[in-house]
């Protein structure tokens, strides 16, 4: 599966390294991070140089938009994989605008995208009630950033395999 993603500073990976002590405790612990804006059923983007073109009509114009993690927050029964998933919440306006448009283009995802999207930044899966509840209590400070670059990401290789820049 493709999926549509804003790499994420450095500073939020220096975050999550912050939080490791107590991210252990969960059962998987990322160590990539990025924001995913759309996944792509396999039946209709199988072919990446047909996803790439028919991203770039979809993408044109779009200006680049602020990002911003808030606070630590978790899905205690996610629509997909092991729970509970712990996250860094994104505020980012002109990244629910984007998703809206892609989904309008590529439709949504049923359970993850359209009204169900939640911005995120995953860090971890699996774990205690009681560690779930140590991470959402920390306090961070917020990191706020311009998303000028968009990703194609590849789950079967785990790796980015197209890249698009938006204007400033």
């Amino acid at each position: 599966m493709f999926s549509l993603n804003v790499p994420v500073p450095g500073t939020v990976a220096r975050l999550a390294s912050d939080l490791h002590p107590l991210l252990v405790e969960c059962d998987s612990v990322r160590d990539r991070h990025t924001l995913v804006i759309k996944r792509f059923a396999d039946d209709e983007t199988r072919d990446l140089a047909r996803l790439r073109e028919r991203l770039r009509p979809v993408l044109a114009g779009t200006p680049a938009f602020e990002a911003r993690i808030t606070e630590i927050d978790a899905f205690d029964r996610p629509t997909r994989g092991t729970g509970p998933v712990v996250y860094f919440a994104v505020e980012s306006p002109g990244l629910r605008r984007l998703h809206r448009t892609l989904t309008d283009a590529f439709g949504p995802i049923a359970g993850l995208e359209g009204d169900d999207y939640v911005p995120h930044v995953t860090l971890a899966r699996g774990g205690s009630a009681a560690a779930v509840e140590r991470l959402c209590e920390q306090d961070i400070d917020p990191v706020s950033w311009t998303a000028s670059r968009l990703i194609v990401w590849d789950s079967r290789y785990r790796e980015p395999v197209a890249r698009f820049r938006l204007p400033r």
